[in-house]
This record gives structure tokens, sequence and C-alpha cells, in this order.
């Protein structure tokens, strides 16, 4: 009847979790072949060939492929190649302004076999130069904003980089968010925002929780600050020969004293010492080994003279020592060491030299960035991982619809993943489980005594479980007859009595067992 039961019960529970995959699936399905009102949405859910366009530079070996992400049947872009360079272009129809209203930048990656040393970010590329052609897709290829996860050594970021054009110089400064958030350290799909608004605030969401809140503007959110400081070092300036920066000074006036010993050793014999009674001086330290013996194969003419190898004199463990005795060093209290004069303070000491500040001829006011429009997406990166997969790429104007993308394509597969990932944490832990039960019955095996009361009280417990899971939580009643106090009271003594035997019998067998041994070696004379 039990069996019965636990089988049904298992068998139903075998049913819901199917239902529940498949009707995430289908979700998944479904959700990717809705209608996204976007400026710009990439699902993968057909072949991306001929709409994104591979690098022909012969750097780029690696192969994009249009894969399945691991238990879904969710396409997306898939990093196929191990340490490889990859390269991957579209262009959009239309340039994507960033310098009104809001912009969302989000994707989906699944490190499927996770990221030791690569990266698995975005490039939104500006209008290129006149000729440009995306074959020619490249690291060089101007960006506006960089985005997405990156780790290798040290490096463990969601970068977030923009290229904004100084209207003083011409020239384009990378500006880098201080502080990122780190890359989610699985291989769960996860999807990756970047929220632009126009007070000039950036947030960056994973999975749809903000990570950073930054200030476009700000100098203590981005590395360097997008407007630079007003004065700059004079590159002009140099510093005058007889600009002294030192604060401190050998005291010129100072004069070694008569009685210091500049050759004084720093240690010297203790002459108090005295040789320990029962030192042994005839005996080495070393003896051969007398169990050693001469390898069969052993060849005088080729090998040369065999001896044996070398073993502890066990003489030697049972006195103070062996060999020649000599006193021990000890520290000498008229040793100085070299003089050198004391120190005083710089009556020249001018402090630290520093050019002089000039006004910045690069220098700029704004009250909010002049971005150039995204003209394109790229995907630039180099990795030793394979198995990364990009997927559901989106360019909107309103944060509801990237959430809504969120919610109906990255959630259900997020969630379908972490439920498999929990029960192979858990069939894992069962079998660390089995692993720890066989350890608990070896060391039983030694000390029975000890571990019997373990495991009578593991059997009372999964007797209890079993009569809740059969029987509604019943449980039967016991009768557990008092126990005689004279007894309950010798048994510590009886147990801690055996308890001292066993070590004394241990430690009298460590004692007679004999020394260890050292490996054979051979030496060879030449």
């Amino acid at each position: 009847m039990a069996g019965t039961r636990w089988r049904n019960f298992t068998g139903l529970l075998h049913l819901l979790l199917v239902l529940l995959i498949g009707c995430s699936a289908s979700q998944i399905r479904a959700s990717s072949e809705h209608e996204v009102d976007s400026i710009f949405y990439e699902p993968f859910s057909e072949s991306f060939e001929g709409r994104w366009i591979v690098s022909s530079k012969d750097e780029y070996q690696g192969v994009w492929k249009l894969s399945k992400s691991e238990g879904h049947d969710d396409y997306g872009l898939l990093v196929s190649e191990k340490a490889r360079k990859y390269a991957v272009v579209k262009e959009l129809d239309k340039a994507v302004s960033l310098k009104d209203g809001t912009v969302v930048l989000q994707f989906e990656v699944r490190l499927q076999n996770g990221l030791e040393c690569g990266g698995a970010y975005l490039k939104y590329l500006r209008p290129q130069d006149a000729g440009w052609k995306a074959e020619e897709f490249d690291n060089e290829s101007p960006y506006s904003i960089m985005f997405g996860p990156d780790k290798c050594g040290s490096t463990n970021k969601v970068h977030f980089i923009f290229k904004h054009k100084n209207p003083r110089s011409g020239e384009f400064v990378e500006h880098h968010l201080k502080d990122p958030p780190s890359v989610p350290s699985d291989k769960l799909s996860h999807v990756y925002t970047a929220i632009l608004k126009p007070d000039n605030q950036v947030r960056i969401l994973i999975d749809g929780e903000e990570k950073k809140n930054a200030n476009l503007l700000s100098a203590k959110d981005f590395e360097p600050a997008l407007i630079p400081a007003k004065t700059i070092p004079d590159p002009e300036d140099k510093k005058p020969e007889d600009w002294d920066e030192r604060a401190k000074i050998p005291d010129p006036n100072a004069v070694k004293p008569d009685d210091w010993d500049e050759d004084a050793p720093m240690e010297i014999e203790d002459e108090d010492a005295v040789k320990p009674e029962g030192w042994l001086d005839d005996e080495p330290d070393e003896i051969d080994d007398p169990e050693a013996t001469r390898p069969e194969d052993w060849d005088d003419e080729e090998d040369g003279v065999w001896e044996p190898p070398k073993a502890d004199n066990p003489k030697c463990s049972l006195a103070p020592g062996c060999g020649e005795w000599k006193k021990p060093m000890k520290h000498n209290p008229a040793y100085k060491g070299k003089w050198s004069p004391p120190m005083i303070d710089n009556p020249s000491y001018k402090g630290i030299w520093k050019p002089r500040e000039i006004p910045n001829p690069d220098y700029f006011e704004t009250e909010k960035p002049d971005f150039e429009p995204i003209a394109a997406i790229g995907i630039e990166i180099w990795t030793m991982e394979d198995g990364i997969l990009f997927d559901n790429i989106l360019i909107a104007d309103d944060e509801r619809v990237a959430e809504s993308v969120r919610l109906t394509t990255w959630k259900p597969k997020f969630e379908t993943e972490k439920e498999k990932q929990k029960a192979e944490e858990e069939a894992a832990g069962l079998s660390d489980g089995l692993s720890s039960y066989q350890d608990l019955i070896e060391k039983g095996e030694k000390q029975p005594n000890i571990t019997i009361g373990v495991i009578v009280s593991v059997v009372v417990v999964l007797l209890s479980m079993f009569v809740k899971l059969f029987f509604g939580g019943k449980k039967p009643v016991v009768t557990v007859p008092e126990p005689n106090r004279a007894t309950a009271a010798e048994t510590p003594r009886d147990e801690g009595s055996s308890g001292e035997k066993e070590d004394e019998n241990e430690k009298e067998e460590e004692e007679a067992a004999p020394p260890p041994r050292r490996r054979p070696t051979t030496r060879r004379e030449t």
C-alpha cells in the first residue's frame, strides 16, 4: 500500500514537471513570435544570414551560428568556437537619435559554458565614414555606446562606455562608467538593460533589477568626466634647477661617535653555552640505510659504485644531538651597523613642484551630451569560451516595452533554467549526502560506541518522516521507560574508562611501531 502511494506521488510529481516545462516552452515560442512595438527588435527567430553581416577581416575566424538555447525551443546567435575573435554587424534602416527622449538598449546573453576570459557586449555604432562597408566591421569601427558583460582576470564588469565628441578639440573621448556591476557567475540566461533618460540619467539593469544609477555629466560617475576641467597644468612650465623638494636632509654638522664600531658583527658565539649532557660526539646525523638493498640491474661500470641511501641515525633521536658540538650564536650587544647622520628639516625645502595652471583650451560647458546617433549594432568580441548565446536585441523609446519583452521572452526561460539548476543542485546534494553517509559508516566501524547513538537518531527521524507521509502525520505512541539513575550515572565513567584504555593501547602501539623508513634512492658517480 505504501509502495503504491509512493509510486503515485512520484508519478504525479513527474507529470506536473513535464506540464510545467511544456507550458514554459510554449510561452517562449509564443513570445518570440509576437510583435514588439520598438525601434528595433531582433529575436533571431529565423536565419540571421543576409540580415546580419559577418566581418570579412582575416582576424575574425569565429563562426556564428543560429542555435537553440540549451533546454529551450528558442533560438539565438551563438558563439560556436573557443579562443576566437568574432565580428558581426546589423545596419539599421534608420539611425536612432540619442539626444531627445528616452532610449532603452536591451539584450539577452546566456553563457552556456561560463565565461572565464572574454567579452559578451554589444557596440552601438555611430554613422561610419563615406564608403564604409559592413564587411569591414572591426575593432576600429567607431561607436557611440558599448554595453554588456566583459570578464577576464581581474576584469569582471558590465561595461557602459560612451564616446562623445569634444566641440572644442573635435576629438571623440571614451567615457567609462565607474564602479560598474559585475557579471552574473552562472550559466543561466540574463537580460541587460541600459536606460538613457532626457535628464542625463542612465540606469543599468540586470534581469530587470537596477544595479547602477549614474549621471552622464557627473565626474563621480564617469572617467574621464564629460565636461573637462577648466584649467590644466601648463605643459610648457618647467621645474627650476634650484628647486629643492627634499623635506628632510642629513644633518651636515653631525659627527660619528668615537666608540661607534661599524665592523662589529651582528652575532657572536655564546660563551656561556654548555654542551648538553649526553651529546653523542662520535655519532653522525645520518647513516647508511640498513634496509636498503642494491638493485639487481645495477651495473658498476655504467652506474658507478653503488652506495646505499642515507637514513636518520636512530641514536640521535634518543640523545640531545650528534656530531661535533658547537657553541650557538647570539646577538652581539656591541653591534651598531653602519653609522649615518640623523635627518633634520631642510631649510631650503620649497615643497613638491607643480606646473602652473592655465585655462584648458578644450574646456566646454553643456547641459546634456551631444551623442552621435546609432546607425548599426555590432558584436565584436574575443573570447576563450564557446556557447555564448545572444538573443532578443532591443532598442525602444519606452521602458514599458523593454519590461514587456523581459517578461515574455526572458522570464520564462530564466525560471525554467533556475528550476533545472535547483534540481541538479539537489541531486548533487543527495550524492554528497550519500558520500557523507559512507564516511559515517567508515567512522562507525572504527568507533562503534560513539556512532551508534547517531545511527539510532537517524533511524528515528526517518521513521517519523514516513509515518507522517503515509498516515497523515499521526505519530505512534512510544512508551520510554525511565532510565535507572544509578546506571546513567555510572555509564559516563565506564565509557570514559574504556576510552582511556583504548587511547593507552593506541599510544603503546605507536611507540612500539618502527620509525618511518626513507624511500630507497640510488646514487650515481660521475
